[in-house]
């Protein structure tokens, strides 16, 4: 029987897993989204070695960030089931002056409701968290430690603006997310405004 994990768990494990990756210097789309979600949304690449794994079983972390060379997304159930990798996304929205990894991104997360992207870019080995449609968080994965990183899941997965409010901002304020940019022990939120800055010491 399957152990039961809490959606932080697989994200967390997939931001580690980003991490590792991005230190690389490689890319990777993980996509999570609640059980058979998937339907319809995508063609596989590849054949299926890994279908409906559990990304924590031994060995798979190991195996992820290898099968991340090739082209395709990770699509991954909540429950921390790797549903395929190498997926070609039917439902791409393009970006203006980014790749098919973005594109990807916006229109998985806009057709899919609670639909999560985590993309790392083999251009600048930044990660950047989607959300229906839209750049959630950006992460400099060289600096940001764990701790912080704890802090940005809770974010993502709870809509806890907590995050927002240690720089002073408030999402209900301004009627809309931000964008959440994080280096290191510093966060810098864009705003139709302009940028917050505010550091986590102390916090």
């Amino acid at each position: 029987m399957k152990k039961v994990v809490k959606k932080e768990e697989v994200y967390n494990f997939l931001l580690s897993l980003a991490k590792e990756i991005s230190k690389r210097k490689s890319g990777a789309l993980f996509v999570i989204a609640p059980n058979n979600s998937f339907k319809n949304i995508f063609e596989q690449l590849y054949p299926q070695v890994l279908s409906n794994s559990d990304i924590f079983e031994k060995g798979a972390k190991e195996l992820i960030i290898k099968l991340a060379e090739l082209d395709g997304a990770f699509l991954i159930y909540d429950d921390g089931t790797l549903h395929s990798f190498g997926a070609r996304i039917l439902k791409s929205k393009a970006l203006p002056g980014y790749g098919t990894k973005h594109a990807a991104a916006i229109g998985v997360t806009t057709n899919i409701k609670n639909c999560t992207a985590i993309l790392i870019s083999e251009e600048n080995q930044w990660i950047k968290i989607f959300k229906d449609g839209k750049i959630l968080v950006e992460m400099d994965s060289s600096k940001t430690p764990p701790s912080i990183m704890n802090k940005v899941v809770t974010f993502v997965t709870d809509n806890d603006t907590a995050l927002l409010a240690t720089a002073g901002a408030s999402a209900a304020i301004m009627g809309l997310i931000p964008v959440v940019i994080v280096s290191g022990t510093y966060l810098a939120i864009k705003t139709a405004s302009g940028i917050i800055r505010k550091s986590f010491e102390n916090h």
